[in-house]
């Protein structure tokens, strides 16, 4: 349960940063809207990131020497 709060408060806080730093007043449509477009860029510029990170982890040699 502890982990499922703390990806839904990283997305919540995701989602309020990019409204502060673009200055969106969510109750325009037209902001809405961008809002949406630029949450779902968050969100794969995330996606595209953990994989490269994942496939970095796990090009690692683990086994000891």
């Amino acid at each position: 349960m502890k982990i499922f709060i703390f990806i839904l408060m990283f997305f919540i806080i995701g989602a309020l940063l990019i409204i502060s730093n673009n200055n969106l007043a969510m109750c325009q449509q037209s902001n809405v809207a961008k809002f949406s477009e630029l949450y779902v860029e968050w969100f794969d510029g995330l996606y595209a990131n953990s994989q490269i990170l994942i496939k970095e982890i796990v090009k690692l040699n683990w086994f000891p020497e």
